[in-house]
């Protein structure tokens, strides 16, 4: 199969932003999922504990109010008492819809029982004349109320302390696998770049080398790259462009050769029957000179 290099920087690319989105999700899965057990414990166990103490709250108002009052033989603030009732009520609605642990359901059913019989001996006694067993009533009441509150909020803050430990407990086991698939998208990243950055150094360094070679006159040298990117093609064409020089420059010494021996050849030819016929020239001279010398003896 055919990949140009854009192809194989492109698909390089891919896999990187892979890695990359692959961290950048499981790093998002452990911070919501942190993000949603500290958010319960906000929202569950932590707002239980403040509303016992908001109700707890109100019935010590209510019952200084009251002993103050009898003490002081003066009528209670009934404003102040409505609002303190008020808020009260506004907790156990708030808690009874926030009910997380197991046996809190019971508790708060207790509590939602016993506050009723408090209100109404509160109410009965502001109307009615104060008597101090009227006080000790109350008083027994709001004990019974603090008690219970003060478990819901001791159960609740246990759970806040269990559950709080449990999500320092999961931060540091997502810490470590974060850490772990951290180190191994990095060592994967840094083995592929280098990979991918030798892959491309190494055809160019034999590309460059050859073209130099090529460049030199070493019509011998060739060059092999494997795949079917753009370097192979390119090796084609420069190994074919180095076999004709080869062979231009083959024939050409051939024919330099060729030329060079028949002009000598021919020269010496030349040269031969100018001798020749230069040595007949005095042959007949020398013939005729001693036929003249011969007639002159005679």
């Amino acid at each position: 199969m055919k990949h140009s290099i854009r192809t194989r920087f492109t698909l390089g690319m891919i896999f990187l932003f892979i890695i990359i989105s692959v961290l950048a999700v499981f790093s998002g899965y452990y911070l919501n999922k942190l993000s949603d057990k500290t958010s319960a414990i906000l929202k569950e166990n932590y707002l239980s504990v403040v509303y016992a103490r908001e109700m707890s709250e109100g019935i010590m108002n209510i019952n200084q109010e009251i002993t103050t009052c009898f003490l002081t033989k003066r009528n209670p603030d009934s404003l102040k008492i409505a609002k303190e009732l008020k808020h009260i009520n506004q907790s156990l609605i708030s808690e009874k819809n926030n009910i997380t642990e197991p046996g809190e359901d019971k508790l708060v059913s207790g509590i939602e029982t016993d506050y009723i019989e408090f209100r109404d001996s509160l109410l009965t006694i502001i109307k009615s004349p104060k008597s101090a067993d009227d006080i000790l009533y109350l008083q027994n009441k709001s004990g019974n109320l603090y008690q219970q509150l003060s478990i819901l909020s001791q159960m609740n803050g246990k759970a806040l302390e269990v559950k709080t430990d449990d999500a320092k407990a999961s931060s540091k086991s997502a810490l470590t696998k974060m850490t772990i698939l951290a180190t191994l998208c990095f060592l994967i990243g840094m083995s592929f770049t280098f990979s991918f950055s030798s892959y491309f150094n190494r055809r160019f360094f034999e590309l460059y080398n050859g073209i130099k070679e090529i460049g030199s006159g070493n019509f011998d040298q060739r060059l092999f790259f494997d795949g079917k990117d753009e370097f192979y093609e390119i090796s084609l064409v420069l190994n074919e462009m180095a076999d004709k020089l080869k062979k231009n420059k083959q024939k050409m010494s051939v024919t330099f050769l060729d030329d060079q021996a028949k002009g000598i050849t021919s020269n010496d030819i030349e040269e031969l029957k100018k001798m020749l016929f230069r040595i007949k020239t005095m042959e007949e001279q020398a013939a005729a000179l001693i036929s003249k010398f011969e007639k002159k003896q005679e």
